[in-house]
């Protein structure tokens, strides 16, 4: 018996028989082009804090930027604050209430990210993140109310927009580009709790070169299946990371509500 939430009794689900990847070649290279002339951004660096990753996960030496700003001197406070937008928006001696970075009020700023690398040696996984469309908050990535690709994601990236548009979604509610540098990892986490659901959040992710390691895995991190297929589905219930490779790697994450009859299709193919 698998110890994966997965889906119909799969760690993840292959989409390549249904969805048409002969453009990823022609995709990669736009891609890749286009990310040294646009300005991605880090995540990743506080998933301890978050409680979000796996109980060993817990116990590895990667700094996490939520635990070093909550221990925060005064004065150490005040340097940090000093890289952001409006350091005069915070109170010294009110530090341990603010929270800063991912699904915040105060999201961090390049300076900061880079402080925090520097001086306190925080671990940033993915040092290349990009949102072609960007969502407000997480609890509403399947949302589309409002939103659209970005101008400079439709100038830069257009056949990849065009692509991604052509997904089979009734609504995109978040898409970005996660890239990992070479030797990095990310590190075994999930994004939703296992029964807080009806059921797996819906989204496309797909891999133009395939050479990005991702897996998923068990609480005890015993069942681990890394995925082959270029464009797929996994539940996000379950534990998820990327391994380390001595190489740049990317793949792109689509959070959406997908079309009715997507779903029936992949039903009839995988319901056991």
């Amino acid at each position: 018996m698998s110890k994966l939430c997965g889906l119909w009794g799969r760690p993840y689900v292959d989409l390549s028989p249904l969805i048409d990847t002969s453009c990823f070649a022609e995709l990669d290279r736009e891609i890749v082009l286009g990310l040294c002339r646009v300005e991605p951004s880090y995540t990743g660096g506080s998933l301890k804090w978050m409680g979000v990753v796996a109980p060993w996960v817990h116990e590895d030496p990667y700094v996490d930027y939520g635990q070093v700003i909550g221990g925060f001197s005064r004065e150490e406070f005040r340097d940090f604050v000093a890289l952001g937008e409006d350091p005069a928006a915070f109170d010294l001696d009110r530090r341990r209430e603010y929270t800063f970075g991912d699904e915040t009020e105060h999201p961090l700023t390049r300076a900061q990210m880079l402080y925090l690398k520097y001086r306190y040696g925080v671990y940033f996984p993915w040092k290349v993140c990009y949102h072609l469309l960007e969502n407000d908050r997480w609890e509403d990535k399947h949302s589309g109310a409002g939103k659209d690709f970005s101008e400079e994601a439709r100038a830069v990236f257009p056949r990849t927009v065009g692509f991604i548009r052509s997904l089979p979604f009734v609504e995109i509610g978040r898409c970005v580009i996660f890239g990992l540098e070479a030797n990095d990892h990310a590190p075994a986490h999930r994004d939703t709790e296992p029964g807080s659901a009806l059921g797996a959040a819906q989204s496309i992710s797909f891999d133009p070169r395939g050479d990005k390691r991702f897996y998923v895995c068990d609480r005890e991190g015993e069942e681990r299946t890394v995925v082959r297929a270029p464009i797929y589905w996994f539940n996000d219930m379950d534990y998820h990371g990327v391994e380390a490779d001595p190489f740049f790697r990317y793949s792109i994450r689509v959070d959406g509500v997908f079309e009715p009859e997507f779903v029936k299709r992949l039903q009839r193919l995988h319901r056991r």
